[in-house]
């Protein structure tokens, strides 16, 4: 039960809702234990009456207005119970589902690269979901057990302290079998969470993938892997299922004992004349009102242990702290940046990697200028550029910005100053529009023509039959590849950023498109520190600096003419597209 003590800070946000709760919980149970009290005495009138053939109606009719009357109060309490406890449950789900996902923000890149994204899908869904249920029923169910308990057990001993005890001998029993299932709930729970996880994340990567799977045809392949998973996720169930089927009918047996028991020696008290029928009647309403509380004890208990796996599992990610982060070492008076870039003896290794993925990186990029990055695949380039915004921190060696260690900017503020196209482009399933805004708090619709004209995307947009109110499919499944990059670049240029990015933006694009778009670019990048990225010459060739990364260090470094000139990487990677194009001509 540890993990739900996370749950302290979100209960004290809403402790008036579940004040007035306990409080509604109280006056429910006053209204509705006093009734089997006047049952008992109005079967006693009835007795008497039918005994002296007399029956006078009006005392009866006074019990069952009062039983009425008793029953419209206990269900207005009732109600305001629920309008608290499970209204003040819902809203910390809100706060919950809200900081999970906040917190999952703040998480660095190799987080993702390591936790598939169904686990969390699975744990912003169902454990949430199962967190909720404790908060909600959690605490009203308790609540409303214990004051029912309580009151009903006073009551009881006030009519008969002997039939009383002896209606409590199950109780322990009650206690062992609750205790003993619900840690095996728990763990059955635990590996069903994990099923569902493995479950969802699998369903993800068909969809995301479908492309793929239609292409390959791998549908009855994949069909049979989530049939399996599925399977398993069932037998899952089923053992929880099975589990807590047994609790319900044991809860039933142990509870039919009192009800025997007090049946019994009650009976023999009515005989011998030491006991009244209508208090015996009462006897075994108020017994009957345990009844609940005993069955709902293992109920909660199931839910609790159910929650607590889930916070459990929340726990380990909410606990996670972010490796980059803003610190005490961060200024705030910073609000913005020139662009000058510099990196000094700068490594970076991937954590649980053999080998640096760059190594002793000295660079000085001026505020203004254009740098181009080439090398071949896997030679550290996207990397390189990841320690600019942040999303990587060096391992090694100092990066400055403006003169000053990166690590003193806001992150808020480092980010906001960056256009960024990363290799992989990623769309949302907004409109054309929106797409472009992304980042953008207010900008008018002249403008997004303007970036989308940069980016060459007017002409294709324009086909559309709803232009740039178009709505795009999933990852922006309706657009080809070119299109896709060219909506990031406008994206990125909508920011009008101190510092553009591009990191092999142009690589689905055609050379005839990318020489108008970088004819373009450059009006925008005047001014901007920017950072081009590519495999084609073509795209780097009018850089100010042009360095080679090989193997994670800068083996070549000059403008294009020297590099062709010195017969190193350059000159070759030149001379291999040179001849490509020719062979492309004929």
């Amino acid at each position: 039960m540890k993990p739900l003590l996370r749950l302290i800070p979100y209960l004290k946000r809403y402790r008036k809702l579940l004040i007035l709760g306990i409080f509604a919980v109280v006056g429910s149970n006053l209204f509705t234990v006093a009734q089997p009290l006047f049952v008992g005495r109005a079967i006693d009138v009835l007795k008497t009456g039918l005994e002296a053939k007399s029956l006078d109606s009006t005392d009866l009719l006074m019990y069952a207005g009062l039983v009425v009357g008793f029953s419209l109060v206990a269900g207005v309490f009732s109600f305001l119970t629920r309008q608290s406890i499970i209204v003040a449950s819902r809203h910390i789900e809100y706060d919950l589902r809200n900081d999970f996902l906040s917190h999952i923000q703040k998480l660095p890149l190799s987080f993702f690269q390591h936790t598939p994204t169904g686990d969390l899908m699975a744990h912003a869904t169902n454990d949430i979901s199962a967190v909720r249920s404790v908060l909600g029923p959690g605490i009203m169910y308790p609540m409303d057990t214990l004051m029912t308990f309580s009151m009903v057990l006073g009551m009881m001993l006030t009519l008969d302290w002997q039939l009383t005890l002896l209606s409590l001998v199950p109780l322990p029993f009650v206690s062992f079998v609750v205790y003993r299932l619900g840690k095996l709930v728990h763990k059955k729970f635990e590996e069903r969470q994990e099923k569902y996880s493995e479950l969802t994340t699998r369903a993800q990567e068909n969809l995301s993938g479908i492309r793929v799977v239609k292409s390959y045809v791998r549908e009855e392949y994949e069909t049979g892997l989530f049939h399996t998973l599925s399977w398993e996720y069932l037998k899952k169930n089923l053992v929880l299922a099975r589990i807590q089927s047994i609790m319900w009918p044991l809860m039933f047996l142990l509870v039919g004992f009192s009800l025997v028991l007090i049946l019994y020696f009650g009976g023999l008290k009515v005989i011998n004349g030491q006991m009244s029928i209508g208090t015996l009647t009462a006897f075994f309403g108020y017994l009957m009102m345990l009844i609940w509380p005993m069955i709902a004890f293992g109920w909660v208990i199931n839910m609790l242990q159910q929650g607590a796996a889930s916070m459990n599992r929340l726990g380990k990610i909410m606990e996670t702290e972010p490796d980059i982060k803003d610190t005490a070492v961060t200024d705030h008076n910073i609000k913005t940046i020139n662009g000058k870039i510099e990196f000094r003896h700068v490594s970076f290794r991937h954590k649980n990697a053999a080998g640096n993925t760059l190594d002793d990186i000295s660079l000085t990029v001026p505020a203004g200028t254009t740098l181009a990055v080439v090398g071949y695949t896997g030679s550290g380039k996207s990397t390189l550029v990841n320690l600019i915004p942040r999303l990587l921190d060096a391992t090694g060696g100092e990066l400055f910005i403006d003169d000053r260690d990166i690590r003193r900017i806001p992150l808020s503020v480092l980010r906001s100053q960056i256009g960024y196209v990363p290799q992989e482009t990623f769309l949302f399933s907004e409109t054309i529009s929106d797409n472009i805004r992304y980042g953008v708090d207010e900008s008018d619709a002249l403008v997004v023509r303007d970036v989308a004209e940069i980016a060459q995307l007017d002409k294709d947009v324009a086909e559309f039959p709803k232009q740039y109110d178009t709505l795009l499919g999933e990852r922006g499944i309706t657009l080809s590849g070119g299109q896709k990059q060219r909506t990031s670049i406008a994206r990125a240029v909508m920011r009008q950023p101190k510092i553009l990015i591009l990191d092999d933006a142009l690589s689905a694009v055609d050379t005839y498109t990318e020489e108008e778009i970088l004819k373009r670019l450059r009006g925008v990048m005047k001014g901007r520190t920017s950072i081009l990225i590519s495999h084609r010459i073509s795209t780097v060739k009018d850089a100010d600096m042009i360095v080679v990364l090989h193997e994670g260090r800068i083996v070549e470094r000059g403008v294009h003419d020297s590099l062709v000139a010195q017969g190193g990487i350059y000159a070759e990677l030149h001379r291999k597209q040179l001849l490509e194009e020719e062979i492309e001509h004929l």
